[in-house]
């Protein structure tokens, strides 16, 4: 990937203005460096912001069909570099073979398809009492993302901004760069008009305060740290601009008494172990009627040991190693903040698997006999590490549950009719009923600290459109 070395403004390679610093890209299964960075300077970001604001009258004007049609066109590129961008996404940030093949790189050709479905339905314009009301493209967009989900995330943003008409800055996260390179040339080869799509490799603490806060950028939609969230929304408020946030959680998983225990816990672990545990809506918090707590253990414990934790380009393997060696020392530190807090270590704990001495591996960690005010209950942890939380009546865990700063996703599992009464109440975005999966047409988005706004689908999509009303004569 040759282009690694440059940036993409106004419709072309390019490379970086003067100097720039760079930065190491380290596949997390070996330690070994893959790649080098330039991060973008401030002249960086001038000049795709300005090759944005440029092209967005002209594109924003271009009939949908038009529009759909380079989309089309990106799809089918996508669609035959899906191995490779499977191969990318394992490589950046360690997603085992299979899980980047089914799931992460889909999931990008996914929200494509989504986008492209709703636009052709979508009423841009509709008549409302006398009035005619017309919805219109926000803008230029500033779209920053991060390493856990990278064609997820990045695609659930581009998608419906290019659809709606608008044109944009991406900046994907430095420590995933290889699948946001590879959809950059992708989307290259599909001819689009300069400007509308501009794309920069940058640190997010330097170079998101220079999008959010420029005049030229109408929408900045973030997914990202609550600490980056803070960041965005403070440096955007002066130009009064559109603000979405798809931040953290902690996720509660309410097992309702009377469930089958086995398949209740065996999916609330494999859930939480899933893509090492690096998913802003992984079900952390598993909340187990006190009765059944020490059956729930027993039943964790069998779950962990038989993860297999290994290589990430074997077939066999079940969870890879965390992302950078950053979030790898933080899941480190909360693991032993559990043991000092008295918290019960079910299985796992500190340091890499046995058998595994190089790359950023942890392991399968379960703690119980937690409180909902200990630090790994409170804070999100972003890694492979469970904690089960005892409860007396379905009062107390409806309490436990919205007992946090976030409200991204929630988790029940029991008699579906009850099931859902539990749900209604749980002050969160979405909640997984009896181990249903995201659906990409449903709103994606949380509560509180969670974020403003929602992504996928539909409501997604509005997130790039303004409202417009024209008042006509009776």
């Amino acid at each position: 990937m040759d282009t690694l070395q440059q940036f993409y403004i106004n419709g072309r390679w390019v490379s970086p203005t003067e100097e720039a610093t760079t930065h190491a890209v380290i596949n997390p299964a070996n330690e070994e460096q893959i790649a080098t960075l330039p991060l973008a300077q401030a002249a960086d970001i001038d000049a795709a912001i300005a090759a944005a604001h440029q092209a967005f009258p002209s594109w924003s004007a271009l009939p949908l069909e038009k529009r759909l049609g380079y989309m089309e066109k990106i799809l089918e590129a996508y669609q035959a570099h899906l191995p490779q961008m499977a191969e990318a996404i394992s490589q950046e940030m360690g997603a085992p073979i299979t899980l980047a093949s089914k799931v992460q790189a889909p999931m990008g050709l996914a929200h494509l398809k989504t986008a492209l479905a709703i636009a052709r339905e979508f009423p841009f314009e509709e008549a409302v009492g006398q009035s005619l009301i017309r919805r219109e493209a926000a803008g230029v967009c500033a779209l920053i993302t991060p390493w856990n989900w990278p064609m997820n995330q990045i695609m659930c943003k581009v998608a419906p901004a290019m659809a709606a008409g608008c044109t944009m800055v991406l900046k994907p996260s430095e420590f995933a760069p290889l699948s946001a390179n590879l959809l950059t040339q992708i989307i290259d080869e599909a001819d689009l008009p300069a400007g509308v799509f501009n794309m920069v490799y940058g640190d997010g603490a330097a170079v998101g305060p220079l999008l959010s806060s420029d005049p030229r950028i109408d929408v900045v939609s973030l997914t990202g740290s609550t600490r980056a969230g803070e960041s965005v929304s403070r440096e955007a408020a002066s130009t009064i601009k559109r603000v979405s946030l798809e931040l953290g959680g902690k996720s509660a998983n309410i097992l309702l008494p009377g469930c089958d225990l086995e398949q209740a816990v065996t999916h609330g672990v494999r859930a939480m172990m899933a893509n090492t545990g690096q998913s802003c809506n992984a079900p952390s918090r598993m909340l187990v009627p006190e009765d059944q707590l020490a059956q729930a253990e027993q039943i964790a414990a069998q779950v962990c040991d038989a993860i297999v934790v290994g290589d990430p380009s074997d077939d066999a393997t079940v969870m890879g190693p965390i992302a950078n060696r950053r979030q790898y020392q933080r899941v480190q530190t909360m693991i032993e903040k559990g043991q000092q807090e008295g918290a019960k270590l079910v299985a796992g704990g500190t340091g890499k698997p046995e058998g595994i001495d190089k790359g950023y591996f942890a392991r399968p960690t379960v703690f119980s006999e937690v409180n909902n005010q200990m630090t790994i209950a409170r804070e999100e942890i972003f890694g492979p590490v469970l904690v089960m939380i005892p409860y007396d009546t379905l009062e107390n865990a409806v309490d436990i549950a919205n007992d946090s700063d976030y409200g991204l996703s929630g988790y029940v599992f029991g008699d579906d009719s009850q099931a859902r009464q539990i749900a209604a109440r749980l002050r969160t975005g979405n909640v997984h009923i009896n181990g249903a999966g995201p659906d990409i047409q449903a709103a994606f988005g949380g509560y509180k600290q969670s974020g403003i706004g929602r992504e996928w689908g539909r409501f997604g999509f509005e997130e790039f459109l303004e409202t417009k009303s024209l008042f006509l004569p009776s």
